[in-house]
């Protein structure tokens, strides 16, 4: 559990990361560096999860001996059934990173929704759905393991 208290909000209680891959952890299906070492140091905080599309093949390679759970999505409706899978878990209890269309529902959905731009850019509905937006995946993971600065940036 991750609970960070937000001066003028309610405490975040986060149990679940769920995370896309392409664009997000990854870029043409390449886990970007330091992307390892940061989820292992939040799985002793967090369940993490990742939901894909998996565009380019290579998520469960690439996500093999870490720490976390993945599912690859089916064609049609992904953002929908993002949503859906954060849902089911529990909204208000994650933390979901996404840059794509498909990710702007669980964003949104989620207690905490994090757009993430990295090589891949993000969609405005995306960046709009988010609650805060980071720019690359080590700069939205930091916020999670530094727990002053989602604070400094989400506060009243």
């Amino acid at each position: 559990m991750l609970e960070i208290a937000i001066p003028g909000a309610d405490t975040l209680r986060l149990a679940y990361l769920v995370a896309d891959f392409n664009g997000t952890l990854a870029v043409d299906g390449v886990l970007l560096p330091g992307v390892s070492d940061a989820l292992r140091r939040l799985a002793g905080l967090l369940d993490l999860h990742v939901v894909t599309a998996d565009t380019h093949g290579k998520a469960r390679d690439s996500l093999a001996g870490l720490p976390c759970s993945l599912v690859v999505l089916p064609d049609g409706a992904q953002d929908v059934a993002k949503r859906r899978y954060v849902e089911k878990l529990g909204a208000d209890r994650c933390v979901a990173l996404g840059n794509g269309r498909n990710d702007r529902l669980m964003l949104a959905a989620a207690g905490l929704g994090i757009a993430v731009i990295e090589a891949e850019g993000a969609t405005v509905e995306t960046l709009l759905a988010a609650k805060v937006v980071a720019p690359g995946i080590g700069a939205a993971l930091g916020l999670l393991l530094n727990p002053a600065r989602l604070a400094a940036t989400w506060r009243l």
